[in-house]
C-alpha cells in the first residue's frame, strides 16, 4: 500500500465519525418531512391528503434499502455504495426543494417524485453507513453510538431547524418554510462526501467479501432464525414508533392524527415536542448501556420500557393530554439495537443483504402503522378513546417484540471475525468453494 492510499485501519475513528455524520444527515432528511407535512397541510389543504403525506415520508426508502443492501454494498463494495447514495440523495433534495407545477396538485406530485429519489439515497445510507461503521469499530461502543444515535440526533436536529425556521417566519406557515428546511438537508451530504471519497473498504470486508455468485440459500438456512427475529422486531418497532413520531406534529386533533395534543397547542410547540420524543430515545439507548448489559438484553429491555409507558399513557390519557411533554416517553425504545443487532447477527459477506432486508421490513412496518393507527382512531366515535386504544395496542405489540427478541435473536460474539470464520467453515462443510473469498 502506497503512502497516498488511505488505510482502512489507520483512521478507524475517522471512518466511524464520517459514517455517524452521514447517518445524522440521513436522520435529518428522513424526519424533516414529518414536520413539514404539517406546514404543507396548512398551506395546501386540498392536495396534502394522508396518502400524499405517506408517499412524502416513505417513497423510495424501501427501494434504496433493498437495492443498496445486496446488489451494491456486498457485491461492489461499501465505497461504491457511498458514491451512489450521495448522488441519489443530493439530486432528489435539490429537485424536491425546487418543486413547482402549474397547479398545486402537479407541484405536490413533483415533490413526491423527487422526495422518492432522495429516499432511495436515504434508505441506502442505512445499510452502507451501518455496515461501514460497525466493521470499522467492531466490538467498540462506537458501533452503537455511531449508528442509531447518530440517526436520532438527526431527528432532533430536524425538529430544532423546523422550530428556528418557523420562528424566523413569526410562527406562520409559508412556502419558504418547507423549501428552506428541505434545502438545508443538502449541506452535510455534500460536505462529508469529500471526506468519504478518501475512505476505502474495511479490512473485514476485504478479507471476506464474495463478489461472485452468492451462497444465499446456505446463508438463509444458517441464519433464518436470526433474520426472522431481526426483521420481525424491526417491523414491530417501526410499526409503533413512526405513526407517533411522523404524524404527531399536527396540532389539530382529527381522525387522521395520533398525536393526542390539545387544539390550543401551536405548531411551534408541537414541532418542538418532536425534539422531546427523539431526545428521550437518544438518551435512553446509548452505546454505553448496550455494552453494559449486552445487546440482546438491551433490545428486550427497550421493548419492555415501551410497553410499560404505552400502558401508562393509554390508561391515563385524559390528564396527560393536557400536559403534552409527557408523550415524549413514548419513544424510549430499542432504537440502537435495530441497527447493531441486525449487523452483528450476520457475517460480513451477507451483512448488507440481511441488514438492508431487515431495515426495509422495518420501513414497511412504519408505512403500514401510519395507515392502520389513524383508522383505529377513526373507528372510535370518541377521539380520546381512539387515542387510548392505539397506545394500548402499541404497548401490547411491544410485549410481542420483547418475546421475539428473547426467543429468536441469539447472543453473538462481539468480534465480527468470529462469526466470519464460522460462516466460512459452514460454507466449506457444504461444498462451497471459498478460495476466492476476499481480496487480501
Amino acid at each position: 500500500m502506497t503512502s497516498s492510499t488511505p488505510s482502512p485501519d489507520k483512521d478507524i475513528d475517522v471512518v466511524v465519525l464520517v459514517a455517524g455524520v452521514a447517518l445524522f444527515s440521513d436522520g435529518y432528511n428522513i424526519r424533516i418531512i414529518g414536520y413539514m407535512n404539517s406546514v404543507l397541510a396548512k398551506l395546501y389543504p386540498s392536495v396534502m391528503t394522508t396518502e400524499v403525506k405517506q408517499l412524502n415520508s416513505y417513497c423510495g426508502d424501501v427501494l434504496g434499502m433493498i437495492f443498496f443492501n445486496g446488489l451494491c454494498i456486498d457485491r461492489w463494495g461499501r465505497r461504491l455504495g457511498i458514491f451512489a447514495i450521495t448522488f441519489f440523495l443530493v439530486f432528489g433534495i435539490v429537485l424536491a426543494t425546487a418543486a413547482h407545477g402549474t397547479t398545486l396538485t402537479s407541484m405536490s406530485w413533483m415533490m413526491v417524485i423527487w422526495r422518492g429519489v432522495a429516499g432511495v439515497g436515504a434508505g441506502g445510507e442505512y445499510a452502507v453507513c451501518t455496515t461501514q461503521a460497525i466493521e470499522a469499530a467492531d466490538e467498540s461502543a462506537y458501533a452503537a453510538t455511531s449508528t442509531n444515535c447518530a440517526t436520532v440526533s438527526g431527528f432532533v436536529a430536524s425538529s430544532i431547524v423546523s422550530v428556528l425556521v418557523l420562528l424566523c417566519y413569526n410562527g406562520k406557515t409559508s412556502d419558504g418554510v418547507w423549501r428552506v428546511c428541505f434545502g438545508i438537508g443538502i449541506l452535510l451530504p455534500l460536505t462529508i462526501f469529500f471526506f468519504r471519497m478518501r475512505l476505502v473498504d474495511s479490512t473485514q470486508y476485504r478479507k471476506h467479501a464474495i463478489k461472485r455468485c452468492f451462497p444465499l440459500k446456505l446463508a438463509v438456512r444458517r441464519y433464518w432464525k436470526a433474520l426472522l427475529g431481526c426483521c420481525g422486531t424491526w417491523f414491530l418497532y417501526d410499526f409503533i414508533v413512526y405513526p407517533f413520531n411522523l404524524l404527531a406534529p399536527d396540532p389539530n386533533p382529527n381522525p387522521t392524527t395520533v398525536s393526542g395534543f390539545s387544539s390550543s397547542t401551536s405548531l411551534v410547540e408541537t414541532t418542538g415536542c418532536g425534539y422531546l420524543h427523539t431526545e428521550t430515545d437518544f438518551r435512553q439507548n446509548n452505546g454505553f448501556l448496550i455494552d453494559w448489559i449486552v445487546r440482546r438484553q438491551t433490545y428486550a429491555l427497550g421493548f419492555a420500557i415501551v410497553s410499560v409507558f404505552g400502558f401508562i399513557i393509554g390508561g391515563a390519557m385524559i390528564p396527560l393530554r393536557q400536559n403534552f411533554p409527557a408523550f415524549s416517553f413514548l419513544s424510549v425504545g430499542p432504537g440502537n439495537c435495530n441497527f447493531l443487532v441486525a449487523s452483528e447477527s450476520f457475517p460480513t459477506p451477507v451483512r448488507g443483504h440481511f441488514l438492508g432486508l431487515a431495515a426495509a421490513v422495518g420501513k414497511a412496518g412504519a408505512a403500514i402503522g401510519t395507515q392502520v393507527f389513524p383508522l383505529i382512531v377513526d373507528r372510535y366515535g370518541d377521539e380520546i378513546k381512539g387515542q387510548q386504544a392505539i397506545f394500548l395496542i402499541g404497548a401490547a405489540i411491544s410485549v410481542v417484540g420483547t418475546l421475539m427478541v428473547y426467543f429468536l435473536i441469539p447472543d453473538k460474539d462481539r468480534q465480527l471475525e468470529s462469526e466470519d470464520k464460522l460462516f466460512k467453515e459452514y460454507l466449506e462443510q457444504n461444498g462451497w468453494d471459498t478460495s476466492d473469498m476476499g481480496s487480501i
